[in-house]
């Protein structure tokens, strides 16, 4: 190619990249090809006479930094808790596709996911939305496990399951029982299955947490903090370094174990307040999520906390 002035350089860039030409009518207007206007784009770029830049996101630092730290597939970060269920909805969006398996989790922060999905405009999809734990006796029925599945399914125009059962059966023998039912086995063998897992953080250890602490008593909360807990996914108790620790309500919890939820192509965590910083740091580290819904505030919190029991009496 014969040498090109800094001046044609310029202006096919300029002509390319800022009144939107074609590289069809740039050569026409020079009177050269296709090939050789896309040569000198390429050498205007070299030449550093073109310059492109990406706008930052505001939290696209902390993003990167929370999935280098603890190996997630992406971190979403949100101003503030009360746009949790919003970004919850708009992930699901983006990744879900036909004949997936969507599964969801109990609580507060779920139930916002849900009414999200009922204001989103989410198109149509052939998936199966399931729940993936049993249903406590005790919360409000929009907190409910099925009330959440109906919502999200009903969204998309998806089918819906049901799982007639509580999160903690009344004994073995009345857990036993109930998963032979052929809904709740119906409901449970697609565990197996679930490409998608919505989730929040629980933190049993909570006084004020009525689920645990109001069915259980306050000496079962406290058992709970002798035998290191500090938090629960789908009613399943883990310590702060992600290690699932057995209770006496294990053999009696209808929900999704947390090794068959780590097999999910997707795990979505979706929590924020700084007192669940050790539970939601706790499953990460149980890799019980490889995908983190939170707010900035928690999201800080969160990297602190991992500093500090890494680098103790640091700063």
């Amino acid at each position: 190619m014969l040498p090109v002035d800094k001046r044609l350089l310029i202006k096919v860039a300029q002509m390319y990249y800022l009144e939107n030409k074609n590289q069809h009518e740039i050569a026409a207007r020079f009177g050269i090809n296709r090939t050789t206007v896309s040569k000198y784009l390429k050498k205007a770029m070299l030449a550093g006479l073109v310059q492109i830049s990406i706008a930052n996101d505001e939290y696209e630092d902390l993003e990167n930094q929370l999935e280098k730290t603890f190996g997630l597939k992406e971190a979403y970060i949100v101003d503030k808790a009360a746009d949790l269920g919003k970004a919850g909805i708009r992930f699901l969006r983006r990744v879900i596709t036909d004949g997936d398996i969507v599964g969801f989790a109990w609580g507060k922060t779920m139930a916002s996911v849900a009414d999200a999905a009922m204001a989103e405009a989410c198109d149509p999809i052939s998936a199966d939305m399931i729940p993936l734990v049993g249903g406590p006796e005790n919360v409000d029925s929009e907190y409910h496990v099925n009330t959440i599945t109906y919502k999200v399914a009903n969204a998309f125009k998806a089918k819906s399951h049901y799982l007639y059962a509580p999160a903690i059966a009344g004994s073995v023998e009345a857990k036993e029982i109930m998963t032979q039912d052929a809904n709740c086995r119906k409901v449970i063998d697609l565990w197996e299955r679930v490409s998608i897992a919505v989730v929040g953080v629980g933190t049993p250890l909570r006084h004020s947490n009525l689920v645990w602490s109001g069915t259980f008593g306050k000496e079962y909360v406290d058992a709970l903090q002798e035998a290191g807990v500090v938090g629960d996914v789908c009613s399943r108790f883990y310590d702060v370094e992600g290690r699932v620790v057995d209770t006496v309500l294990t053999d009696r919890t209808i929900a999704i174990d947390l090794e068959t939820l780590k097999k999910a192509n997707y795990s979505v965590g979706v929590a924020a307040s700084p007192e669940k910083v050790p539970a939601i740091y706790g499953a990460l580290r149980g890799r019980f999520m490889n995908v983190l819904i939170a707010d900035a505030a928690t999201a800080r919190l969160l990297l602190a906390f991992r500093s500090e029991r890494h680098n103790p009496g640091s700063g």
